[in-house]
This record gives C-alpha cells, structure tokens and sequence, in this order.
C-alpha cells in the first residue's frame, strides 16, 4: 500500500505501511475513538486536556513499533507476523472504552470493563478480516507462548503507559507527567521470555514511577476531576431510574438502549446488537441529553445536569480517614431541607466514596532489571531508592461531593 502519514502532535509523522493496520484505523469502531475524550472530564480542571482515545491508540502503535525494532536489533527473534499481531493488539486495546473513558465504564453497563469490550470488538473485526486477528487476540489475552509482546500490550512498563502519560502531561501542561520514553524503550530487552530493562536504564524507570504517581494524584485523581465525574455518573444513573420509573426522559437512540434496562456481560454474547448499539455511543450523545435533561421536570435531575453544564461543581472534601458517617446522614437531612428533597432524592447529590492507588501494581508483572552479570532481579531489589514493601503499598482517600449552598 501506498504509505499514509499522520501527524501527531506528541511524536510528529507516525507512518501506517500496512493495508490491514489502514484498514482497522478507518473502520466506524475505530473512528468512534474520536469522539471519546481520553481523560474524561479532566478538561473541566486542565483546559486542554481535549485529546481523544483515538490519539493515544495511534501514539501507543507507533511506539510499540518502536520497541519491537529495539529487541528485534537486539537479536530478540519477532517474526513479521508476531510483529504485526502485537501492533494490533496495542492500536485495539483502548477500542471498548465508552463514554468520557474510565468515567461512565460502570455505569452505562454493569461490571462489563472496557477490556471485555475491547476483546468483543476483536472478535467482530476478526469475523470480518477473515481471521487476519487471531494472532493479536492470543497476544492481548496472554494466551501466546511469547510472553514478552503481551508485556508490552498491558504490564507495569508497558506502551501503553508510556504514551498516556506522556500524551497527558503535554495536554495539560503538567510536566511533572514527562517521561523519558525513547530512553525506556532503548533499555528494553527479553530474557527468558520476559520483558526486561537494561541496568543502566534504571534511573529512568525511577522517573517513570515517579511521573506516574504523580499524573495519578495530580490529574487523573485530582480532586475536582473526580468531582465533576462523579456529579456525571450521577446523572446518568438517575436518568436510569427514572427511566425505569416510567418516566420520560429522552436522549439519542444510542443512549436510551443503556437507560432502558441494566446491561451486563450475557447482553453482549446473547444479543449482538448490544455491542452495535455500543458501537453508536459516545461523548457527544451524553452531553448532549445533559444539556436537554437541564429543563427536566425531575428537580434532582434537572439541578445536577445545571451544576455540570454551568461547572457549578460540588464541594468535596478529600482525606486520608474514613468518612463520618454520622455527618454525612446530618449532612443529607440538612440539604433535604434546603432544596425540598427527600431524603431519597438526595442520595443523588451527596457522593461518597473512596479511592485507591498503587504506585506499583503487585497483580501485574513486575519490572524486571538486567544486570550487567546477566543476572535479572525484580526492580525494588535492583533499586537503591524504592523497597518492594513501599511500592506495591495501596494509597486509599475517601471524599465526599455535596453542593454548595450559601
């Protein structure tokens, strides 16, 4: 095929030379990335976090590219075909992500994951490319015999996570976000089937970490982002309830298939229409009941769609101690009292919760160091900064979203 080009802000000219990689990028599935911003409501704290899903999966091949011709320099056998699967594997691995990404994931379908919808999407395609994506499916299951390319598709060091954090800090201008990618990938290698990090590469993955924590805290968990999403599952979900009232309440077509009943993982294999139906949904059909639903006749629904339209957002309150849960309930009888709700309707608007972080996922690989001698050990033994114990401890904060009646 004739080479096609795009330019990336993030990684300037990313080249697509293969007919069937073209041909993925250019199916509707794909395409309705485009209009699924990759951090949610972020924007509503970072003005230019605007960037979609579909950025970040071209930014991730092009860099899983990059890796595969760093081992296969380094003598690591990748066959042509293994190399293409795992190129897919990466350029789908986002592809089952609904509405505003992370935010709504539990919310329009019930303990369905992104992942399993990214794996039913690549069923469909493969029905379509006559099997073309077997290989990848193998690869992004971790059913293939290569460990390593699975490692590069979803580990603790793995593409996907150098190109988003290196996409958002440059979208919102948080540069304590910037990695040093093309060093990390430089230092990678495969030893024993496993992914590995070159010793004198070491310091980087400190950044790496570091950098992560830091995005993780500062923007995907910051504390008025969460807000600002929470007030949006909020809505969504009593949009569903009246709906399943029997009251009216009106979005696209797309939409109202997910307000109308709970849709979990049996909807999605007994009823193909489910994921064509998902396949319809995005960013724009939520803003856009939300901005209708500001005039409902339901006074919780209507109140909470004018506070996000307007950025009229909740206060909340972040802390490291469990939640009061006497002062909560005072809370709710208090803002009942204030806004003519009852004590029902007021569920809607006072959002507790909590969240948890790891700077280092103890359920994932870990990362392994190559020491000059040959000998490979795991990355909090190789580092003389950061103890095992400490990284994989979880950091829990619990909060709570109220409105802000003067």
């Amino acid at each position: 095929m004739k080479q096609k080009v795009i330019n990336d802000p993030v990684h300037g000219f990313i080249s697509i030379n293969n007919d069937l990689i073209y041909k993925i990028i250019e199916h509707p599935y794909f395409q309705r990335l485009r209009r699924i911003k990759q951090l949610g409501l972020t924007d509503f704290v970072y003005p230019g976090a605007h960037h979609t899903r579909f950025h970040h999966a071209i930014g991730a091949y092009h860099l899983m590219r990059k890796a595969l011709y760093t081992l296969q320099s380094k003598g690591v056998e990748i066959t042509d075909e293994e190399a293409l699967a795992a190129q897919i594997a990466i350029l789908l691995h986002d592809i089952g992500h609904g509405p505003f990404s992370h935010t709504l994931e539990h919310t329009l379908t019930e303990g369905v994951s992104h992942e399993y919808i990214s794996i039913r999407y690549m069923e469909k395609l493969n029905e379509e490319f006559n099997g073309a994506l077997s290989l990848a499916i193998r690869i992004f299951r971790n059913e293939y015999p290569k460990l390593f390319l699975h490692q590069l598709v979803s580990g603790q060091l793995d593409v996907d996570r150098l190109d988003y954090l290196t996409r958002d800090s440059f979208f919102t201008g948080v540069s304590e976000g910037v990695i040093n990618y093309n060093r990390l990938i430089d230092m990678m290698d495969v030893v024993d089937n496993q992914m590995v990090v070159e010793a004198k590469g070491i310091y980087s993955v400190e950044k790496f970490l570091i950098s992560r924590r830091i995005m993780y805290w500062q923007v995907y968990l910051h504390k008025t982002v969460l807000c600002a999403e929470e007030m949006l599952i909020k809505i969504i979900s009593r949009a569903q309830l009246l709906t399943k009232r029997g009251v009216a309440v009106q979005g696209t077509q797309a939409l109202n298939y997910f307000l109308q009943k709970d849709i979990t993982k049996p909807d999605f294999e007994s009823n193909p229409m489910t994921l064509e139906h998902f396949s319809l949904l995005d960013d724009i059909d939520i803003f856009a009941a939300v901005k209708s639903w500001v005039n409902h006749e339901d006074k919780v629904l209507a109140f909470l769609c004018k506070s996000l339209i307007n950025r009229n957002l909740f206060k909340i309150k972040l802390q490291d101690e469990v939640l009061d849960e006497a002062k909560i309930k005072a809370l709710k009888v208090t803002l009942a009292s204030k806004l003519e709700m009852t004590i029902e309707d007021v569920e809607f608007i006072v959002i507790s919760n909590k969240i948890t972080s790891y700077l280092y996922n103890p359920q994932l690989d870990t990362i392994k160091i190559l020491e000059k001698s040959g000998k490979v050990l795991d990355f909090g033994d190789a580092s003389d900064q950061w103890s095992t114990i400490a990284m994989q401890k979880a950091v829990t904060k619990y909060y709570c979203c109220y409105p802000n009646l003067k």
